[in-house]
């Protein structure tokens, strides 16, 4: 009985600790709203042309690619379909990938598509063109692209 009430207890210690709930408080700036603005149009975009949408998502200097603000859609599996900015990983798989804090952050991702529909995720990632991780904010939006569960999302770098 006590084993049981310790392992409980450890469970909810974990659930509380989890990054996607314990993530510090989402980002109210003028630019965390254009975020939103540009993941909720694309994937508005998305729910009506598909996969087809994608050249479109990917074209630098245009609403969707300019600087660094770029679009990227997974499914929910963590497969790339699309990364504006980071075309080499398009059809590469995430599953295990951690910044570089540790954070799981493309699970976070898919767990705030899957248990919320949209939402914000923190991380450390860099800057187009860098080497060295800087941090990152996430709007992450669930969306079917050609009817697969999926996720669509553009970040922001505060700093």
């Amino acid at each position: 009985m006590f084993n049981q009430v310790l392992v409980c207890t450890a469970f909810v210690i974990m659930a509380m600790v989890n990054p996607v709930i314990a993530q510090q408080s989402a980002p109210t700036s003028e630019k965390a709203k254009q975020i939103e603005a540009l993941v909720n149009k694309a994937a508005a975009l998305i729910e009506i042309k598909g996969k087809a949408a994608f050249p479109e998502l990917r074209k630098k200097d245009t609403e969707w690619f300019s600087g660094e603000t770029y679009l990227f859609v997974y499914d929910l599996k963590s497969n790339v379909l699309l990364n504006a900015a980071f075309p080499a990983r398009e059809g590469t798989n995430t599953t295990g990938q951690k910044d570089a804090n540790g954070k799981l952050f493309h699970h976070d991702f898919i767990q705030v598509a899957e248990s919320k529909g949209v939402g914000w995720v923190d991380y450390m990632f860099p800057k187009p063109g860098q080497t060295q991780p800087s941090q990152k904010w996430a709007y992450v939006k669930a969306v079917k692209v050609d009817g697969v569960p999926s996720l669509v999302a553009s970040g922001f770098y505060p700093e």
